[in-house]
């Protein structure tokens, strides 16, 4: 009866299995050969180790494409079965100074912060403080075009419509930043929720949201709640002074560098600053947290050809293979190796991504000081799992060895709807 059984579900219908209840000599002979005869499926229900990992062709892949793709700096975790169980810096923190770029060197998390943020949200949200689905007038002290930051909202009573969930999955239809406008102000692009379009302004109305509905500041909370809780002890949301001693220097895509910025407010649209060693925390929390499923669960379907710019009109099937959707926070696809979610982060100087495989708890975090970096990302990624047909064309990670498809537009290439290379 037991070989047609999940291993998941065999192994949870034997936990707490006596061989031996019962009194009487015949019944404890048919115990025993039960019990021998499950020995081979209950040695299976032991914790199994992670999978090996190929840490060599890891750093060869590494130090090939960094090479390649002109990246000075790359910070590289890998997590099997919820543990860190790699972890390697690659070149260096500072060239001009050859100051060597270590796991624990302050890096720019960019917008990782908005995961960080959603992580916290998500967990407002169990205990009733945050309600998703309210819309903004239940959510707010006042309407939101009485603020100052959004007074270019008014007449446009579209802001009534608007969700936490929404401003959670992008799907607000609000634009990135409002500098992008020509006019510099702020707007809605497509009516709330009809449509993905990844927006930093929205993460910022969720902030003043969750920053009404605490009487707290974001910082505080996301120390408490995400930081202290996974002790990721040299991650903050606002500089520190004693991260000058090992801050990173950026560089851009010619090489010029970029010096740090010590951003002094509070921003959960992507003001943290971090280390490899406190995103690999944070990124096993996630995956062994077994609250996160609605976070992750899939909110609207991506249509746009591109990550950027997503607030294109242009709509496209070009991702329905992987059912590559926005959840609260994270993008999630169907991958090779089952549910997946990623989380980028970039500026000038900074390329990071976030992946996690919910099967085997598995993930990756990469952390760079390159602008460069993101066309090593599909590589790295592959050599730590294989070809898992991550959507790199909308994440625009063009890899580096394919300088072929750099500027490619045209949705129906073979190997953009393939999905993998």
């Amino acid at each position: 009866m037991t070989q047609w059984l999940p291993r998941a579900l065999f192994c949870s219908r034997m936990r707490g299995y006596r061989p031996f209840a019962g009194g009487r000599t015949m019944r404890k002979s048919l115990s025993l050969i039960r019990t021998l005869a499950l020995l081979p499926l209950l040695a299976a229900c032991a914790t199994r180790p992670p999978p090996a990992i190929d840490s060599t062709r890891i750093d060869t892949t590494a130090a090939q494409a960094m090479q390649a793709a002109h990246v000075p700096g790359l910070a590289l975790a890998v997590i099997e079965d919820g543990r860190v169980v790699y972890q390697q810096a690659y070149g260096f923190a500072d060239v001009e100074s050859q100051r060597p770029l270590t796991t624990d060197t302050i890096m720019y998390g960019a917008s990782l912060t908005k995961a960080v943020f959603a992580y916290m949200v998500a967990g407002l949200v169990r205990e009733g403080v945050i309600d998703l689905d309210a819309p903004l007038p239940r959510q707010l002290k006042k309407p939101l075009p009485d603020y100052e930051k959004y007074a270019d909202l008014k007449g446009d009573e579209r802001w009534r419509q608007v969700t936490p969930r929404m401003l959670l999955s992008h799907s607000s239809g609000l634009l990135n930043w409002r500098w992008i406008n020509e006019d510099k102000k702020l707007d809605f692009k497509f009516d709330p929720g009809s449509r993905y379009v990844y927006s930093g302004e929205g993460i910022a109305i969720m902030q003043l949201v969750v920053e009404e509905r605490t009487g707290r500041p974001v910082e505080a909370l996301i120390q408490e709640r995400v930081f202290d809780r996974f002790g990721m002890r040299n991650s903050s949301l606002t500089w520190r002074p004693d991260f000058a001693a090992h801050v990173v220097t950026h560089y851009g895509e010619k090489g010029e560098r970029i010096e740090h910025d010590r951003r002094r407010s509070a921003r959960a649209a992507g003001s943290m600053d971090t280390t490899l060693e406190d995103m690999a925390k944070f990124l096993a929390g996630v995956l062994n947290d077994p609250a996160t499923g609605p976070m992750l669960a899939p909110q609207i379907k991506i249509v746009s050809p591109q990550q950027f710019p997503s607030h294109w009109p242009g709509s496209t099937d070009i991702n329905d293979g992987t059912r590559l959707s926005a959840a609260l926070g994270w993008i999630v696809f169907k991958s090779k190796a089952g549910p997946a979610f990623f989380k980028e982060g970039a500026d000038d100087g900074t390329q990071n991504l976030m992946l996690g495989l919910r099967d085997g708890k598995r993930g990756i975090v990469m952390l760079s000081n390159s602008s460069n970096a993101r066309n090593l990302f599909l590589p790295m990624t592959e050599a730590a799992f294989g070809p898992i047909c991550l959507p790199w064309f909308w994440m625009g990670y063009v890899p580096y060895d394919r300088p072929d498809l750099m500027g490619l537009q045209h949705r129906d290439h073979p190997v953009v709807s393939a999905g993998c290379r």
